[in-house]
């Protein structure tokens, strides 16, 4: 345990502090995240505080950027096996195959989810050009 310690401290680490900031994240949700099997730190000190490396930083990334598309945490953890498995050497093509099948699927319907954002966001808008009117021409009535 000590020298998978040493070896984690060895690389650039962080704690989770500096990663929750760096990723504008909460520390609850790092917590969390951990807890539902989503992201495991690369490490921990022999006090037991998380160590986080560069690649833990970009895993953390990819995870946020999926949330907004509103994906499920067992949808977020498919796609980081997917992507564990595509990035590993020790992988077989039968394998790399699937996770590839597997990532253009969760593209397209990634593709659809924005859409649904964009739709969103242009009614968002309408509405806020509503009021603008409507706080204008009431400011114009009353003289103001």
């Amino acid at each position: 345990m000590a020298s998978e310690v040493e070896a984690t401290t060895a690389a650039a680490t962080m704690h989770i502090g500096e990663v929750a900031t760096r990723t504008d994240l909460s520390l609850r949700s790092l917590r969390h995240w951990e807890e539902v099997g989503l992201l495991t730190p690369s490490g921990r000190t022999d006090g037991g505080f998380r160590l986080y490396t560069e690649d833990d930083v970009e895993k953390i990334l990819v995870i946020r950027r999926m949330k907004p598309l509103g994906f499920s945490l067992e949808e977020m953890k498919a796609v980081m096996a997917d992507l564990a498995v595509l990035r590993s050497a020790d992988t077989t093509p039968t394998e790399r195959a699937a996770a590839r099948e597997h990532l253009a699927q969760i593209h397209a319907d990634a593709h659809e989810r924005r859409g649904k954002l964009v739709r969103q966001l242009d009614m968002a808008d309408e509405f806020i050009g509503l009021l603008s009117d409507e706080t204008t021409n009431a400011a114009e009535v009353s003289g103001a």
